[in-house]
């Protein structure tokens, strides 16, 4: 068959959703036309039959040999948005939906290589049209690391490791500045330095708690005692930086 008709078996099995049969028509269509439009064509199709057929890695590898290969295509743009999005649905497998095991408490390895192919698209191809899909994406999965290491923290409280907790929880203020989860951070904090008796350390932390999140479930549930002065969020990022894990 020539390399038209290839491509056009490939992309007429990715259009009908038999990704496994146009993953097999592309692979023959670049061992049989190496060079030229269509085959060009097909490596950067082949990467969404993967991904579509859930094998992300393949996705992946896929999508990062084009880049390598194709720099400049013209969607070479695509390239890097499919990698974030193998990337970003790589732990929503058979085993993870079974288990119904919360994203945050996973390794969030899967989510920074996400955040970081997302990352390179937006600064390389601002006006791409997968850019704000992508930018969008980034704001979940800041909160999703933010999330991840207030999970730690809060595991480290409950078995008494407790200036490990202060330094996970104080990690997540420092480098997601932006995310929900810092009110959650906060509370570890308190948590934290009131076990281990540091009630200056505390009472800072309660304090940045009630000025920046005076509506928080925290505070609510009387969980806190009543502390009268104030502080801006800036300063939780110098709390508790004479501990190490």
């Amino acid at each position: 068959m020539s390399a038209e008709r290839l491509y056009g078996e490939a992309k007429d099995a990715l259009d009908g959703g038999q990704y496994d049969l146009a993953i097999k028509r592309y692979e023959t269509l670049e061992a049989r036309f190496p060079y030229g439009r269509y085959s060009q064509q097909g490596q950067l199709e082949i990467a969404y039959a993967y991904y579509k057929q859930n094998e992300q890695a393949s996705a992946v590898a896929a999508a990062e040999r084009f880049v390598k290969l194709h720099p400049n295509h013209p969607n070479v743009d695509y390239a890097y948005y499919l990698k974030g999005l193998a990337y970003f649905n790589e732990d929503q497998g058979l085993l993870s939906k079974l288990s119904r095991q919360d994203r945050t408490e996973r390794d969030p390895k899967s989510v920074r290589e996400s955040f970081d192919a997302f990352k390179e698209l937006a600064q390389r191809f601002p006006d791409s049209k997968y850019t704000p899909d992508a930018l969008a994406r980034m704001k979940y999965l800041v909160n999703a690391l933010a999330s991840h290491e207030v999970h730690v923290a809060r595991w480290y409280i409950r078995r008494g490791a407790y200036v490990a907790a202060a330094n996970r929880a104080q990690f997540a203020l420092k480098n997601y500045p932006e995310a929900p989860a810092q009110e959650d951070a906060l509370f570890v904090m308190i948590q934290a330095y009131d076990a281990l008796g540091m009630s200056d350390l505390r009472d800072d932390a309660e304090r940045i708690l009630r000025k920046n999140f005076p509506q928080s479930e925290h505070l609510k549930k009387n969980m806190l005692s009543s502390v009268s002065s104030a502080a801006d969020l800036g300063s939780a990022r110098d709390l508790g930086v004479a501990f190490k894990e």
